[in-house]
């Protein structure tokens, strides 16, 4: 299992069209892949979960992946992270 701690550095947040953006780059992933803000724990595969996690301007998410693609998997979610979910 490996962890990594991302920004949300896009001015909106996650909201709907960043959760899709997420929730697709996970699909091809064998391994489990999570995210941890405050107390809350989602699925990162599902994109109930993501929007429900309310991540604002400037949250910072704990990526946790564990299987036998785990590092593709949070080397794919940081790249969308950084790229503010393509959006600016």
């Amino acid at each position: 299992m490996i962890e990594k701690t991302v920004k949300v550095i896009n001015r909106a947040g996650i909201h709907a069209r960043p959760a899709s953006l997420i929730v697709e780059a996970t699909i091809g992933f064998k391994c489990s892949i999570h995210f941890e803000m405050g107390s809350n724990k989602i699925n990162a595969k599902s994109i109930l979960g993501v929007i429900t996690l309310g991540a604002p301007y400037k949250s910072e998410i704990k990526i946790t992946a564990d299987g036998v693609d785990e590092q593709e998997a949070i080397d794919r979610l940081t790249k969308i992270f950084e790229s503010k979910f393509e959006e600016e």
